[in-house]
């Protein structure tokens, strides 16, 4: 296996970088700008706390990993989620074959690689991303020295192995294309339904509009930067952003929108859009971005969903803020920033009522950075306003109110001799879970998808003190930072694979499938019977050892499968081995009969087992079981299967 000298590094394991306090020059309080200090003159700061008025700091070089050496090999690898099937093809530098660039100098293209490679696995292109190229050197020329020539070249595969193992997971079929007008619809739909604004917003960035399209609670400030994902259009950002997407993100860009109740009509009809006009909806957008005729044009625009129908409204400069924040490097910066706000702000909906009482937060310290008890906004609500959905058609909105006389029974013993009590029906969000027909476990914040806590399912509140309140304490647990005092949860059985599909892939992978279990249905403390199974899946390289830290903490193993298929884009690559001198495997594999499902016998095994961590590692040569006790990881098993009985 051929390695090359970190360029990053020089193959010395670290570098000498310039301290951030250069940028800023020999100044106590300093604009963040770039330079700083006077003339843009990068002097170091003479009383720094991290380079003592050096100017330059030793680093460790991460691109190498403190190994001084790159692996100069790349795998490409294309797997079939619904067959199996694996194809692979490995790039190293006595493969390559450079064509000029178009661009100048000399590459590789290896989009008929990954082309060829989804032909073979029988997936569809259009549900594989982009491939990397591999670009030459600029000192690289054909009538070069053999020697020459590949010492270049192992350089330009080492610089596009970042990560070496690129793997694309596909189907057999293409998913169909998605619709602009069905899924704004869907949307503007959900926004009625869910009592939220749909905010279909363009802004100016490097002389191109970006657009975004994303929910919010009515009066959220327009959020200080332009979208991350550099949508050219609305059709492309509507094609790009589902239901999730435009619910992610929804706290932190209401983290200072007032607080208002929720007084929804039951007679009004929820009547989903029949149809949206996209290109309507952008021209009003591009023209409100354009401005009056003569000007320069506007930073932005939006297109607001309230209420059953479009409000439109250009973006422009608010008053400037300017804030202090220290350094690491003893520094002060200070920062202004010019906010955007809407021109115009559309009428407050009717179902809007009185706003929220917050009073002072009484936790928050200047020596604490982020208050767990407000999450750092400085208030806190007397209420916490909930609503349960199905995400299609059924809502339910809930509120509960600090001060609320409430009949509460006694639960038993927390923390610290605390006395635990059990709320009412209407506090326990797993009660609501039966009325949309799902597992409570199946529960979770529309907002990132986490999961809701066993306590808040269950209505168990820890009183701090006797007589406290429990209705508040159980308002404080579902905070804090709550957007305008409202928690969206979702009512939907996670959408994923199953496990057995896992199993598939990583057996075709040559990876083992891992899975951590611990059953707590019976637990001799009652609280912790709420949790039930708690599970997580994680794809390794077969030959790494359990570790002390794998426990599971996942309601349910389809909770589980998902959040492992949404962090294998990172997991995957993760996997290559560390040392630049081993190579990365090439998996290869046909199709393959989907194994049997593993959930039951995992079930039985842990039931066997109560209250024990377990780890049970899948692997083309069998499985093998481990129980964690007070001296980490103990073998209990090893075979071909899973057995059905108590080890020992």
């Amino acid at each position: 296996m051929t390695a090359v000298a970190c360029p990053d590094c020089d193959g010395l394991t670290f570098r000498l970088d310039p301290c951030r306090c250069t940028r800023y020059g020999n100044l106590d309080l300093a604009d963040d700008a770039p330079g700083g200090g006077v003339g843009g003159q990068r002097e170091p700061y003479r009383r720094c706390r991290l380079c003592r008025g050096a100017g330059s700091v030793a680093v460790a070089c991460r691109r190498c990993g403190l190994r001084g050496r790159l692996r100069a090999q790349l795998v490409l690898t294309v797997a079939n989620l619904d067959t199996g099937a694996v194809a692979s093809h490995e790039v190293l530098p006595g493969d390559l074959d450079p064509r000029p660039d178009p661009a100048g100098g000399w590459a590789v293209e290896l989009t008929p690689r990954v082309r060829e490679l989804a032909a073979r696995a029988g997936v569809a292109l259009a549900t594989v991303g982009e491939p990397p190229t591999v670009r030459l050197p600029a000192t690289w020329r054909p009538d070069l020295p053999a020697a020459q020539r590949h010492e270049l070249a192992a350089r330009a595969v080492a610089e596009a192995a970042r990560p070496a193992w690129r793997v694309w997971l596909g189907r057999s079929a293409a998913p169909p294309p998605v619709d602009p007008a069905r899924r704004l619809a869907r949307l503007c739909a959900l926004a009625d339904l869910l009592l939220l604004d749909l905010v279909v917003e363009a802004r100016r960035h490097d002389g191109e509009l970006r657009w975004a399209v994303r929910y919010e609670v009515p009066g959220s400030p327009v959020p200080a930067g332009p979208p991350e994902q550099p949508h050219t259009d609305l059709a492309a950002a509507l094609a790009a952003i589902d239901v999730a997407d435009a619910l992610t993100g929804l706290g932190e860009r209401g983290e200072d929108a007032p607080a208002r109740t929720l007084c929804p009509d039951p007679l009004r009809p929820l009547l989903p859009a029949a149809t949206v006009d996209v290109a309507g909806v952008a021209r009003r957008v591009r023209a409100d971005c354009a401005g009056p005729p003569g000007g320069d044009g506007r930073p932005g625009a939006q297109a607001v969903w309230r209420d059953g129908r479009w409000w439109h409204t250009g973006l422009r400069p608010g008053e400037p803020v300017e804030t202090l924040v220290e350094q690491s490097t003893g520094q002060v910066v200070r920062r202004t920033r010019t906010p955007l706000r809407r021109a115009a702000e559309p009428p407050d909906p009717p179902w809007l009522g009185a706003s929220v009482p917050e009073r002072r937060c009484p936790d928050c310290r200047p020596t604490r950075r982020v208050c767990t008890t407000c999450g750092g906004t400085g208030r806190v609500y007397d209420a916490a306003l909930l609503t349960l959905t199905d995400l299609r058609h059924r809502v339910v909105h809930l509120a509960w109110w600090a001060g609320t006389p409430e009949a509460v029974t006694t639960a038993g013993g927390g923390a610290r001799g605390r006395l635990v009590v059990r709320l009412p029906e209407r506090y326990r969000l797993a009660a609501w879970a039966a009325v949309f027909g799902v597992r409570p476990e199946d529960l979770a914040e529309a907002d990132g998808g986490h999961d809701i806590s066993p306590d808040v399912r269950e209505g168990h509140v820890t009183l701090p003190w006797a007589g406290a309140d429990p209705v508040a304490e159980q308002v404080a647990a579902v905070g804090p930072a709550l957007p305008a005092a409202r928690l969206l949860v979702t009512a939907v059985r996670p959408d994923a694979p199953p496990l057995a599909e896992l199993l598939r892939l990583a057996l075709g992978l040559d990876l083992a499938l891992v899975v951590n279990l611990v059953d707590l249905r019976n637990h001799p403390a009652g609280l912790l019977r709420a949790h039930g199974v708690l599970w997580s899946v994680e794809l390794r390289p077969p030959a790494a050892p359990v570790c002390p830290d794998d426990l599971p903490c996942r309601p349910s193993p389809e909770a589980a499968v998902a959040h492992c298929l949404d962090g294998l884009d990172t997991t995957l690559p993760e996997t290559v081995p560390a040392d630049p001198d081993a190579p990365v495997p090439v998996p290869r594999s046909g199709p393959r009969p989907l194994p049997a499902d593993p959930v039951p016998a995992l079930l039985r095994l842990a039931a066997a087992h109560p209250d024990q961590p377990l780890t049970v590692r899948f692997t083309r040569g069998g499985c093998t079981i481990h129980r964690h006790a007070d001296e980490g990881p103990v073998l209990l098993a090893e075979g071909d299967d899973l057995p059905d009985r108590r080890l020992t």
